[in-house]
C-alpha cells in the first residue's frame, strides 16, 4: 500500500497469499502475513477495507502519537473485522495509561484470543507493523474506515426499514415507522458530530469580539436575536445561539402570549434587517420554528393577527368585529404573509421527532430560533420512560439543549410550574417551582418566569358590602392593571433580576412599560 495511492474500498474480504505457520511455532519476531478467514455469509457484500484497517493498526503501533489524531472520530465498532476493532481498543487503552502500544505490550491481551489464533497467532501483530509506508496515509485510512462503517450502518438501517415495512403481522403504523427510521438515520449521522468541535482560542476570541461588536452597534444591549422588548433585551442581551431558554409560569400568566410575541418580533426583525441590507450574520432577527403542542396553528395565527391589527382577540374568535376591524385584520394578514414563522402543531411529539423536524426546517428554511410550547407535552423516546416522569423530562431538556448546540440556534422552551406557587402568600415563582424539574434548571442557560400580580389580585376581591376593603382593593387593582413582570431567575451570561412589562390582555400583547407606570416595590434578589 502506498501513501500516495490510498487503498480503495473492497466489498469482499481480500485474501493475502501464503498461509501463516501453526500458532504454536510462531515467535514475536516472526511476522505473520496477513491472512483473512472467510466471512459469515450475511456479511458478504458489505463495504469494507480490511487492508486499510490492518495498515492503520500497524501505523498506530509504529508511532503511538497517531492515536491522538484518530481517536476523536474512530471507534472500535467502526472496524469491519472484530479482531481489528479489539486490537484498536487495546491500543487506545494502553495509550490512555501512557504505555507504549507495540506488538510486545499487546501480546498478553491476545495470546489466547481465538480469532488471533485463526490469523496465525500473536505473530500477526508483528506482521501488521511491517508496512512503514502506512504512516504517511494513517489519517486517510482512518477516514475511509469511518466512512465505510457509516455505509454499513446505512445498509443495516435500510434492511431494518424494509423488514419492518414488510411485516404486517402486527399493527401497521407507517408514520411511527417513518419517525423510527428518521431517528435511526440521525444516530448514524450523529456518530461524527464530535469532529471539528475543538476551536483554537484565537477563533473563540474572534467570535467573542464579533458578538461584542454586534451588541455595541445595536445600541449597547443586543448581542443575540431580539425578543422585541427593549427592557428584556437589555437584561439578557437577546436570544443567543446554542442557548436553552426556559420560559415558565402558572396558567393564565401569559407564557404562550409572550413566546408568540418574541417569535413574531424575531421573524419580523429578520425581514426588516434583510430589507435594510444587513448582512446575514449580523441580522438581529431570524426565521422561527414554533412547535405548538397545546394550541393549533390557526389559534396562534389569530393571536399574532390580533396583536398586529389591534383587534380584540376574543371578539375576533367569536366573530364580533366591525367591518373596519375586519379591514385592519385583512391588511395585517397581507403584511404578514411572507413572515418567516413556521408553525408545527403536531400533538404528542417525541423529543426525537421534534429534533428531526427541527433539523429539516433548518435545512429547508434556515431557521435561527426554535420555540417549544410546552416541554411537559413532549414525550421521551426511551421505552418505559413514562414510569419515571422526572427522568423523562430530564431526557427532554437534555435533548433540547443538545438540539440548540447542534443547530447553533437558541431554543425557547415553555414550562409549567407546580401548584406550590398557589400555596404561598407570595405568588412570585421560584426555581424550585419548576414542575417535574429533573434537569430543567441545570440544563437551561436562562430561566425566565412570567408573573402578573393583576391575576392573583383579581381572585382576592372582597365583599362589595365591605366598602372600605373594596375601595382599597379597587385602588390597587387600578394601579396594577395591565402590569406584568418577567423574572430572570437564572442567567449564565449575566445577572438575575426583574424586567417590568405591560400586558394588553385584549390583544395578548406584551410591551415595554412606560417609565411613569406603577412599579411594585423591588424585591430583593
Amino acid at each position: 500500500m502506498s501513501a500516495h495511492n490510498p487503498v480503495s474500498p473492497s466489498h469482499n474480504f481480500p485474501v493475502i497469499a501464503d498461509a501463516a505457520p501453526a500458532p504454536h511455532k510462531v515467535a514475536m519476531n516472526t511476522p505473520v502475513p496477513l491472512r483473512i478467514v472467510e466471512p459469515p455469509m450475511d456479511s458478504i457484500g458489505l463495504p469494507k477495507n480490511l487492508e486499510a484497517e490492518a495498515a492503520l493498526l500497524g501505523a498506530l503501533m509504529i508511532d503511538n502519537r497517531l492515536v491522538e489524531d484518530v481517536m476523536g472520530k474512530l471507534r472500535a465498532e467502526h472496524f469491519a473485522e472484530d479482531l481489528h476493532g479489539r486490537v484498536y481498543d487495546a491500543i487506545l487503552k494502553l495509550a490512555d495509561r501512557r504505555m507504549a502500544a507495540t506488538p510486545v505490550t499487546l501480546k498478553p491481551m491476545f495470546e489466547a484470543d481465538p480469532a488471533m489464533l485463526e490469523m496465525g497467532g500473536i505473530g500477526y501483530l508483528a506482521g501488521l507493523t511491517q508496512n512503514s509506508g502506512a504512516l504517511l496515509a494513517a489519517r486517510d485510512f482512518a477516514a475511509q474506515i469511518y466512512d465505510l462503517a457509516l455505509l454499513r450502518e446505512l445498509i443495516r438501517v435500510g434492511r431494518d426499514m424494509a423488514t419492518a415495512a414488510a411485516d404486517t403481522a402486527q399493527d401497521v403504523a407507517p408514520m411511527q415507522q417513518i419517525t423510527d427510521a428518521e431517528m435511526a438515520l440521525y444516530k448514524v449521522a450523529e456518530q461524527g458530530e464530535v469532529a471539528g468541535a475543538v476551536k483554537s482560542f484565537g477563533i473563540a476570541t474572534r467570535e467573542a469580539i464579533d458578538m461584542a461588536d454586534r451588541a455595541m452597534k445595536s445600541g449597547g444591549h443586543l448581542s443575540g436575536y431580539t425578543t422585541g422588548l427593549e427592557a428584556l433585551n437589555s437584561k439578557i442581551g437577546g436570544l443567543h445561539k446554542s442557548d436553552l431558554v426556559v420560559l415558565a409560569g402558572r396558567p393564565a400568566m401569559g407564557k404562550t402570549a409572550l413566546a408568540t410575541n418574541i417569535a413574531f418580533a424575531c421573524a419580523q426583525r429578520y425581514l426588516t434587517d434583510q430589507a435594510r441590507g444587513v448582512e446575514e450574520d449580523k441580522n438581529s432577527g431570524a426565521p422561527v420554528a414554533f412547535f405548538s403542542l397545546e394550541m393549533s396553528s390557526d389559534q396562534l395565527a389569530t393571536r399574532v393577527l390580533a396583536e398586529q391589527s389591534g383587534v380584540n382577540s376574543e371578539a375576533l374568535r367569536m366573530g364580533k368585529i366591525s367591518q373596519d376591524e375586519f379591514n385592519r385584520l385583512a391588511r395585517a394578514a397581507g403584511d404578514l404573509s411572507n413572515l418567516p414563522l413556521y408553525i408545527d402543531d403536531t400533538p404528542a411529539l417525541s423529543i426525537a421527532a421534534l429534533r428531526t423536524r427541527a433539523r429539516r426546517l433548518k435545512r429547508q428554511h434556515g431557521i435561527g430560533v426554535i420555540v417549544v410550547d410546552y416541554l411537559q407535552l413532549l414525550q421521551g423516546s426511551g421505552r418505559g420512560s413514562g414510569d419515571n416522569r422526572v427522568q423523562e423530562i430530564s431526557e427532554i431538556t437534555r435533548g433540547l439543549k443538545t438540539l440548540a448546540k447542534e443547530l447553533q440556534v437558541p431554543v425557547l422552551a415553555l414550562s409549567q410550574l407546580s401548584r406550590a406557587v398557589e400555596a404561598r402568600e407570595d405568588k412570585h415563582p421560584q426555581l424550585s417551582d419548576l414542575r417535574e424539574s429533573g434537569t430543567i434548571e441545570q440544563d437551561a442557560d436562562i430561566v425566565l418566569f412570567v408573573y402578573r400580580e393583576e391575576y392573583y389580585h383579581s381572585l382576592k376581591q372582597p365583599d362589595p358590602e365591605d366598602a372600605d376593603k373594596h375601595m382599597k382593593w379597587r385602588e390597587k387593582a387600578e394601579k396594577i392593571y395591565g402590569l406584568a413582570e418577567v423574572i430572570v431567575a437564572k442567567q449564565r451570561h449575566g445577572s438575575t433580576g426583574t424586567v417590568p412589562l405591560t400586558f394588553h390582555k385584549s390583544t395578548t400583547k406584551f410591551a415595554d412599560r412606560a417609565p411613569d407606570e406603577y412599579m411594585p416595590e423591588e424585591r430583593g434578589e
